[in-house]
């Protein structure tokens, strides 16, 4: 009987690539200033699109800049920039959609002059996404086939901003850089909409008589976005960015504080997975012919939950400037984490900019908290660590060292591999050589199964049963099965 296999096809979602790249962005400031004590940029994302072998995406930033004036008075200015730069790589296509996360990863300040100019270095991290066909044998007929079930997924992609808004009291007179950081502590699918919630680590250098202090504030937020192809409650993965940040201040001077009222955007971007229960032939054989079998199989790793932890961390910090018992610490500020993955949690530092007063004027350094962090119960199926610092405090214990503590917040994505395998093609390979003794004698693997067992000796497997009712599966490599063939 001739070999005829039939296919089922089907559309889906898949990623492509996974691509990164660094550009420098370079601000100017035409004003003549003291020193420059603090420096924040902050940068959003505005365009990202895929062309042929090229993807080119673009950015804003708002760079801002604190500085002592001639009267030793701080003030602080503000400058955007506007930027685009691109990746090439030969997997990209018109179809495609890139999803990018912008970042600020270091910069620095440098003197023209009277003037000022600001380099900051931007990280770009971006996941490609394109439609895929794939095609799965469901049937053959002249053949013997396993069927089994299984599920197949295909990624859903979604992204949205939401307003986080908040007030409270302070004792400041005023607030000159605001930063923050974001993090997603939990994301969930259901029936047309994506829940989002997590929180923003709020850090304020402010004044306050005269002199700088840092203030810290941990901002709840819960977000619905909006999205058509979400059907089923289920875990999806999300990150969160703060795209702006504006902060309004009223000084209350009865009352000696300071009413701040704190908007931030925050863009989200994410996936879930649609997953759809079929049915398809995962093995196959001929008793007349040999069968040529092609195979695919697809890894999706499902994200099962998001693992949080608080830790905090503390020792001697590295700093530029040399500090010794005439430098009065004014106020550690402006926050940041670097980091990498270990086997068992993450390793990295906390930066952050001192402001410190020595001879009657105020200066700046950066200091550096070097940590190391074990996270236990994250599992190995970890697709994404994010950690943000809720606060830093400094002092000098012994001269000429720098001491800090710093609380951190770290979420871990864990999921769940799930590999599917399936038949894919058949095609008639020739003739079968079948033995031409009588008896022959079959010593199985152990762990063989029925199916094992049915497709080493070319018999469909209700057969194997019927005339070994004495076999236990799986087997156990001692069982010796006797094989008969009739004379013709």
């Amino acid at each position: 009987m001739a070999i005829n296999a039939q296919n089922q096809t089907a559309t889906y979602t898949r990623k492509v690539a996974d691509l990164n790249t660094q550009t420098v962005v370079e601000i100017k400031f035409g004003q003549d200033a003291g020193e420059v004590v603090a420096v924040y940029p902050q940068i959003s994302l505005t365009s990202c699109e895929v062309s042929s072998g090229r993807l080119n995406y673009g950015g804003r930033i708002i760079a801002t800049l604190v500085y002592a004036d001639a009267d030793g008075k701080l003030c602080r200015v503000q400058k955007g920039a506007e930027f685009t730069h691109f990746i090439d790589d030969e997997r990209l296509a018109p179809a495609q959609r890139g999803d990018c996360a912008l970042r600020c990863e270091r910069w620095q300040v440098k003197r023209e002059g009277s003037s000022f100019a600001v380099a900051i270095v931007v990280g770009a991290e971006v996941a490609v996404y394109d439609s895929a066909m794939r095609s799965y044998v469901t049937s053959v007929d002249g053949a013997i086939c396993r069927t089994s079930s299984a599920n197949l997924y295909s990624f859903v992609s979604f992204s949205g901003e939401s307003e986080v808004d908040d007030d409270f009291d302070c004792v400041a007179t005023d607030v000159l850089v605001p930063s923050a950081q974001a993090l997603v502590l939990d994301c969930s699918v259901r029936a047309g909409v994506v829940e989002v919630s997590g929180e923003i680590y709020l850090s304020l250098l402010a004044v306050r008589d005269n002199a700088p202090v840092s203030l810290d504030r941990v901002i709840p937020f819960k977000c619905e976005l909006s999205c058509d192809e979400a059907l089923f409650s289920q875990r999806a993965f999300c990150r969160a960015e703060i795209k702006s940040v504006s902060v309004n201040c009223k000084v209350n001077e009865e009352r000696g504080k300071c009413d701040v009222e704190v908007s931030a955007t925050l863009g989200f971007s994410g996936h879930f997975y649609e997953e759809e229960e079929v049915s398809f032939v995962s093995d196959a054989f001929s008793k007349d012919c040999e069968l040529g079998l092609n195979f695919a199989a697809e890894e999706t790793l499902l994200d099962t939950d998001v693992k949080v932890y608080s830790e905090r961390v503390s020792g001697l910090c590295a700093t530029k400037a040399k500090l010794d018992y005439t430098c009065a610490f004014l106020a550690a500020t402006l926050p940041s984490v670097e980091f990498a993955r270990t086997a068992d949690g993450v390793e990295g530092s906390v930066s952050a900019t001192l402001l410190y007063e020595q001879a009657g004027e105020v200066h700046s350094t950066e200091v550096n908290l070097p940590f190391t962090v074990a996270l236990n119960g994250l599992g190995a199926n970890c697709r994404e660590i994010s950690v943000a610092v809720c606060g830093m405090s400094l002092r000098q214990r012994a001269e000429g060292e720098c001491e800090g503590e710093a609380v951190l917040k770290i979420t871990g994505a864990d999921g769940e591999v799930k590999t599917v395998r399936y038949l894919t093609e058949v095609t008639e390979q020739g003739e079968k050589v079948v033995p031409q003794c009588a008896i022959s004698v079959y010593i199985p693997a152990a762990g063989d199964g029925l199916w094992e067992t049915a497709k080493r000796l070319s018999e469909a497997p209700e057969v194997i049963e019927k005339s070994n009712p004495e076999l236990t599966f799986p087997l156990t490599g001692k069982e010796r099965i006797l094989i008969y063939r009739p004379k013709v």
